[in-house]
């Protein structure tokens, strides 16, 4: 069992499901430029799985390069909306757009990861879960987007499935990690298995 990886990736979230499943990381962030590679990607027509997979990949292998012989765990999520991708909002308004856009509506949640060596990818994974939004007015949806500070809010996708967010659906199938970006048992799985 690997004792330590590092961490291609800022986000609070995927550290803390690591720290809680026992799996020591040194965070260093990819800063790869998501939004322009999303462009490209979707230029291609590639599905939202291919985008959320090329992400978790450019990150991990972004900083595998770095560390040599060190194991690099890179992750991406998407959100899927009848095929078309729906980014993290860059402000308030765009994140308001985006609820009105899921409301009332099912849509899937895609979170890949990648784990990387030496610049090359190694093994990678990719799951989905199937979120339906309840149905609300203007005024609930904005209500909403009131009780979520920015840090939250421009860090994640809109809804923060661990806090309130979860107020927001009637329906969720899946698993709850890969939601919060990181299938964790996948993960423990190869690195239980890695020589």
């Amino acid at each position: 069992m690997i004792n330590k990886i590092i961490l291609a990736s800022k986000s609070k979230v995927r550290r803390d499901i690591l720290d809680f499943n026992g799996i020591n990381c040194e965070v260093v962030p990819s800063n790869v430029d998501e939004e322009s590679v999303k462009k490209s990607l979707i230029k291609q027509n590639a599905s939202p799985e291919i985008i959320s997979k090329n992400l978790a990949e450019l990150k991990a292998n972004k900083i595998s390069l770095k560390f040599t012989n060190q194991i690099v765990l890179g992750a991406d999520s998407v959100i899927d909306l009848k095929g078309k991708v729906i980014s993290k909002p860059i402000d308030r308004k765009e994140a308001l757009e985006i609820l009105r856009s899921l409301n009332n509506k099912t849509h899937y949640l895609i979170s890949s990861v990648c784990i990387s060596k030496n610049g090359n990818m190694i093994w990678n994974y990719t799951d989905k879960a199937k979120l339906t939004m309840k149905k609300f007015s203007m005024i609930e949806l904005k209500n909403y987007l009131s009780k979520i500070n920015d840090s939250t809010l421009f860090a994640y996708n809109v809804y923060q499935i661990e806090g309130i967010g979860k107020s927001l659906f009637s329906s969720i199938e899946g698993n709850k990690n890969t939601i919060m970006g990181l299938p964790i048992e996948k993960i423990k799985e190869y690195l239980g298995n890695y020589n």
